[in-house]
C-alpha cells in the first residue's frame, strides 16, 4: 500500500499513461460532517494501486492532479459520494468521469444496481462481501480487507469496457454524457447553508415559521461544518421544527421547549438560536420564504398521469432503459398538467426523443394505448 508522496507520484504518473483509470474510496462519516477519507483504490488496465491517505506526511496532490487530467477518464460506480470527498479535499471535480451505475441504468440493468450485482451480471463473478462493514480507519488493514477493497476497482475495469461497448453499439454514449455533466457540476456538492432548510421534511407552511426554519437550519449547517460533526450532533431536526413553530424570542422561552436538552438554552448555542429566531422574525414579510410549490393535479388530470405511467413502463421495457433515469413521478405530473410547457428533464435531450414526444402525443390524443396479444402497445392515431 502506498504511504509516501514519492510513491504516489510515481504511481499516478504511470496511471496517467492509460486511457482510463477506475477509482473508489473507503471512508467513515458516522461521527463527522465531512467524510473521513481512509483508503483510495485505483486501477488501470495494467496497474493496481492502494493508497493510504491516513499515512503521516502523505500529500495527495499527485492524486488530485490525476483526477483533473482531462486525458484520462475516471471511472466510478455510484460516483456521488466519492466525488464529494474529492471536491471537499482537493477543491476540484474529476473530469472526465464515467459512472457505471448510471450507464447500467441506461443499458437496462434496472434502477440503481449495486456494484456486486453489476459484476455478477457482466462478469459472472461473485464478490466476497464479508468485509463490507470494515472500519477503514483502523490500522493495520488485513490482507482480506485490502483484497476486498482492491476488487472494487479491478472488476470495474471489465465492467466499464463492457458498458462502454454496449453504449457505443446502441448509440447511447451521449445519453450518459448528459448525466455526467450533472455529476461534474460543483453545485451538486456545494450546498449553501441558506438552502439547508429545503432538505428538511417539514409540513410547515406559514412564512414566519419557514423563516425561522431557514435561519436555524442555516446556523446548524455552519456550526456542523465548522466543528466537523454530524448535523444531528449540533441540533436534531425535531428541535428545529419545534423552534420554528414556537419561535422562542429569549433563552427562557427556548428552555421551555420539549425537544431542547435541559440547560442547553444557557449555552452559546442557545444564544445563537435565539438570535437566529429574532433575525428571522424581523424580516420584512415580502422577504420571508414560502413553502416549495407542489404540482396540484387538477381533477381529471390524474387519469392522464396513470396513462403516462403505463407509457413510461412500456418504453422502458422496449428500449431496455431504467424508468427511473427517463422520468420521475413529478415529471409525469407536470407533463399531465402543463404539456409542452412543462419544465422537466423528461422533455429535454435524449429523454424527449425516447419518452417526451410520445408522452405529449398521448395526452393530446395523437397516441393511444391498447392491449393486444397479452401486451400493451402504443399506437399513433390518424388525423
Amino acid at each position: 500500500m502506498i504511504v509516501t508522496t514519492a510513491a504516489l507520484d510515481e504511481a499516478c504518473r504511470k496511471l496517467a499513461q492509460s486511457e482510463f483509470v477506475t477509482v473508489d474510496t473507503e471512508f467513515l462519516r458516522e461521527t463527522t460532517f465531512w467524510p473521513e477519507l481512509c483508503l483510495i483504490q485505483m486501477a488501470s488496465p495494467d496497474l493496481e494501486v492502494l493508497v493510504d491517505p491516513m499515512a503521516k506526511g502523505l500529500d495527495l496532490a499527485p492524486f488530485f492532479a490525476l483526477m483533473a487530467n482531462p486525458a484520462v477518464v475516471k471511472v466510478f460506480h455510484a460516483a456521488r459520494q466519492d466525488l464529494e470527498i474529492i471536491y471537499h479535499l482537493g477543491k476540484l471535480i474529476p473530469h472526465p468521469i464515467f459512472d457505471t451505475q448510471v450507464a447500467a441504468m441506461v443499458c437496462g440493468f434496472g434502477d440503481s444496481i449495486s456494484y456486486d450485482q453489476l459484476v455478477q451480471r457482466t462478469k459472472n463473478v461473485q464478490i466476497d462481501k464479508s468485509s463490507r462493514f470494515t472500519d477503514w480507519s483502523r490500522r493495520p488493514l488485513s490482507e482480506k480487507q485490502l483484497d476486498y477493497a482492491l476488487a472494487d476497482v479491478t472488476h470495474l475495469r471489465d465492467v466499464y469496457l463492457s458498458l462502454r461497448s454496449r453504449l457505443d453499439s446502441e448509440g447511447r454514449t451521449t445519453w450518459v454524457a448528459e448525466e455526467m455533466a450533472i455529476l461534474e457540476n460543483p453545485e451538486t456538492y456545494d450546498v449553501h447553508p441558506d438552502d439547508a432548510w429545503l432538505r428538511l421534511k417539514s409540513r410547515l407552511r406559514k412564512p414566519q415559521e419557514l423563516a425561522v426554519l431557514k435561519f436555524v437550519a442555516a446556523w446548524r449547517e455552519r456550526e456542523a461544518r465548522s466543528r466537523n460533526v454530524p448535523r444531528s450532533r449540533v441540533l436534531k431536526d425535531d428541535a428545529i421544527y419545534e423552534i420554528a413553530q414556537q419561535q422562542p424570542k429569549d433563552t427562557e422561552a427556548l428552555g421551555r421547549l420539549r425537544t431542547v436538552p435541559k440547560g442547553w438554552e444557557r449555552s452559546s448555542s442557545g444564544a445563537a438560536i435565539v438570535e437566529a429566531v429574532n433575525a428571522a422574525l424581523a424580516l420584512p414579510k415580502a422577504d420571508m420564504p414560502h413553502a416549495p410549490k407542489h404540482v396540484h393535479t387538477p381533477e381529471g388530470a390524474q387519469s392522464a398521469v396513470e396513462l403516462l405511467k403505463v407509457l413510461l413502463r412500456l418504453i422502458s421495457e422496449q428500449h431496455g432503459v431504467a424508468a427511473k433515469v427517463i422520468a420521475n413521478s413529478e415529471d409525469l405530473d407536470k407533463i399531465a398538467v402543463d404539456g409542452e410547457n412543462a419544465e422537466v428533464p423528461a422533455l429535454t435531450g435524449w429523454r424527449r426523443d425516447l419518452f417526451g414526444e410520445p408522452a405529449l402525443k398521448l395526452i393530446s390524443g395523437k397516441v393511444a394505448l391498447r392491449f393486444a396479444d397479452k401486451k400493451v402497445e402504443a399506437v399513433e392515431l390518424e388525423g
